[in-house]
């Protein structure tokens, strides 16, 4: 097999090549969704469609499918898991065993616009997007009265929830874990130029191929072919959806210091998505109390990474035994990342990549 990386383009490159990319990404992209791959013979689990527990209908969305993972004797804690961009509730198959064990149930939607909501492929938009995650917080807390709520998000889903935390209508949560955020103070001309490309081509989908620069989001083969293979998984991505998705991590990043309630925010050491500099400056507008855990090995996809057991017993710990230093070291990895990156600036990209992905050779 062999890895495709999703290209993004840089901000060094940006004179020189903002008008010539527009127009080739333009004239390489389809406007229809991509195909699904052929599954492979050898591993024809990995293209297994593993079907919603349940669905809930909310107001103004529609049908929203869920999986759950129940806990494994007393119930503990409850997850309210967001997947990324491009993702799906299938993101979460890897460490829920080991969060059921420890006695929480994890319920993980498919967003609005990903998985098998009738949006799939577009983009409902950021507020849309909050009162899905609202609506199934309140509903989770009737039904599982006296247990703690816990919103954990990756990448997408932790820009939706850093969000969440910074409004006061939130419903009671105990806690927020942010995986990778993607939180991006970008600027006006990259948000203007990501507006402009979808007025032009709404309908035109980016595969990744188009742009020059490539990045890798994980180091587990196994856990990114089924992320290629899976059936809800997005494998390219509309110009108004990434418009929005530019938005969504802008008013994340706007949000961040204004965040309420216990946060845990996890990020990895080779990131490649949200630069090193853009997620230090996140780091330090958020509040105070806020705890930081860095996974020096960790890349953006932090649960598909070889360092997902570490991310997991880290997440655990914090929930269980909040005052404890985190297992894997990541409290003083953190303080020693955040001493390294003062006075450090690098160029941001673009356009976000969403995951590498594997293909057929």
């Amino acid at each position: 097999m062999m890895i495709r990386r999703i290209a993004v383009l840089s901000n060094t490159h940006l004179s020189r090549l903002l008008y010539p990319a527009l127009f080739v990404m333009l004239a390489a992209c389809s406007t229809h969704e991509a195909a699904p791959p052929a599954i492979p013979a050898r591993h024809p689990d990995l293209a297994r469609l593993i079907p919603a527990d349940r669905t809930v209908t909310i107001a103004g969305v529609g049908a929203v499918p869920l999986r759950i993972w129940p806990a494994r004797g007393a119930e503990h804690a409850v997850i309210l898991a967001l997947h990324g961009f491009n993702d799906s509730r299938d993101a979460w198959e890897r460490p829920a065993p080991a969060l059921n064990a420890a006695g929480m149930t994890v319920i993980a939607p498919d967003l609005p616009g990903f998985g098998q909501t009738a949006q799939r492929g577009g983009w409902v938009g950021t507020d849309a997007l909050l009162r899905t995650v609202s609506t199934l917080a309140t509903s989770i807390g009737r039904e599982h009265p006296g247990v703690p709520l816990y919103i954990v998000g990756e990448s997408m889903g932790g820009a939706l929830a850093i969000v969440l935390a910074s409004q006061t209508d939130t419903p009671p949560v105990a806690g927020y874990i942010l995986l990778a955020p993607a939180v991006w103070d970008l600027d006006a001309g990259t948000r203007m130029t990501s507006h402009l490309i979808a007025a032009l081509a709404p309908r035109w989908r980016l595969s990744g191929h188009e742009l020059p620069v490539h990045v890798t989001a994980a180091d587990d083969m196994l856990a990114l072919a089924r992320l290629y293979y899976d059936p809800l998984t997005l494998r390219d991505t509309s110009t108004v959806a990434l418009s929005g998705l530019t938005d969504l991590m802008h008013r994340a990043a706007q949000a961040d210091a204004h965040m309420h309630g216990r946060v845990l925010v996890i990020s990895g050491g080779h990131d490649q998505v949200i630069p090193a500099p853009a997620m230090a400056r996140a780091w330090r507008r958020m509040p105070q109390a806020t705890r930081h855990d860095y996974i020096p090995g960790g890349y953006h996809l932090l649960l598909r990474s070889r360092d997902a057991n570490r991310v997991t017993a880290d997440m655990t710990s914090w929930i269980i035994t909040p005052d404890s230093f985190l297992p894997s070291g990541g409290d003083m990895a953190a303080a020693a990342w955040m001493a390294d990156q003062k006075g450090r600036a690098g160029p941001l990209p673009i356009l976000p990549g969403w995951m590498d992905w594997i293909a057929p050779q």
